[in-house]
């Protein structure tokens, strides 16, 4: 399985970015998938997840409110909305699955957000 994440950029404070995370191989309908970040000299962090059918998500309590998970298995794409950033936001955010797979995590893509 390959995840590809894109969308990340430059912006500033207060604005909005919209990640894709586009998969390969049908077992994207199946797992429950999330996105993770690390910011430099930090740990990789689960920042949302969401279930196989999109019923149900999860935030961590520093972005609930701001960001949106979302899945379209038909696309096999995942998507992660995020409004309101901050510049603690700024991080390389990553996709995987729940748990992660180690060989599932790809380049990501750099979110840095100007305060």
């Amino acid at each position: 399985v390959q995840l590809v994440e894109s969308g990340g950029g430059l912006v500033q404070a207060g604005g909005s970015l919209r990640l894709s995370c586009a998969a390969s191989g049908s077992i994207f309908s199946i797992n429950v998938m999330g996105w993770y970040r690390q910011a430099p000299g930090k740990q990789r962090e689960l920042v949302a997840f969401i279930t196989s059918g999109g019923g149900r998500t999860h935030y961590v309590d520093s972005v609930k409110g701001r960001f949106t998970i979302s899945r379209d298995n038909a696309k096999n794409t995942m998507y992660l909305q995020m409004n309101s950033l901050k510049a603690e936001d700024t991080a390389v955010y990553y996709c995987n699955s729940i748990p992660f797979r180690p060989n599932y995590w790809g380049q990501g893509t750099q979110v840095t957000v100007s305060s």
